[in-house]
């Protein structure tokens, strides 16, 4: 094992919160999850991967009709659904 070093880091607290949580659920020490998810990010930045993004899937036109624009989404979810089963 290498030499180890303290510092300190400022986190948000709703991060570091969650850090906690995921660490004690799965029987790790927070230290050890923060080392984990650093070693990863470094690699990924050393091999120059880029983070996974969608791509750009929208239709050509216009948007949705006049007479749909005001319609609540649940109305609109029933309306693309119509006929297509449960």
């Amino acid at each position: 094992m290498g030499a180890h070093m303290k510092t300190t880091i400022e986190v948000s607290d709703q991060i570091l919160a969650e850090a906690k949580r995921v660490a004690a659920r799965e029987g790790i020490t927070l230290r050890s999850l923060v080392e984990s998810g650093l070693r990863g990010e470094l690699a990924r930045r050393k091999h120059g991967d880029k983070p996974f993004r969608l791509r750009r899937a929208s239709f050509k036109g216009k948007g949705l009709s006049a007479e749909l624009q005001s319609m609540p989404w649940d109305r609109l979810r029933e309306l693309a659904y119509d006929g297509r089963g449960a």
